[in-house]
């Protein structure tokens, strides 16, 4: 056992990064689409490691009860989800409000500057 991975590698990355990470990835896109506050896409990605949680107990027999592989799960699932959220808030900003902002980098926005 590793300090992330409880199984192999290979079934935390299918699992939790790809799986889990793409269901808040798609979570966040989605908040951020309906103007959702920061913190809601957080919240619900500890219900969605609660369910991963039991994926890993029920198909690769995991720990049902980690707290510290939940833990582990739950934190990408909100980095995912927050990485999610930011990028479609960025792309609303700039393309609702052309006239008033521009985008400054990736995760960012910025007020355009007076001629």
């Amino acid at each position: 056992m590793s300090l992330f991975v409880e199984d192999t590698l290979s079934v935390f990355v299918i699992m939790t990064v790809v799986i889990g990470g793409g269901a808040a990835y798609l979570a966040g896109r989605n908040l951020a689409s309906r103007w959702r506050p920061w913190w809601m896409p957080a919240a619900y990605m500890i219900l969605l490691g609660l369910a991963l949680r039991f994926f890993h107990y029920a198909l690769f027999n995991g720990d049902l009860f980690s707290l510290h592989y939940f833990l582990t799960d739950t934190a990408v699932l909100i980095a995912c989800t927050l990485l999610g959220y930011r990028l479609t808030m960025v792309n609303q900003m700039v393309s609702q409000y052309p006239w008033a902002y521009e985008r400054s980098g990736p995760l960012s926005w910025k007020a355009k500057s007076a001629p």
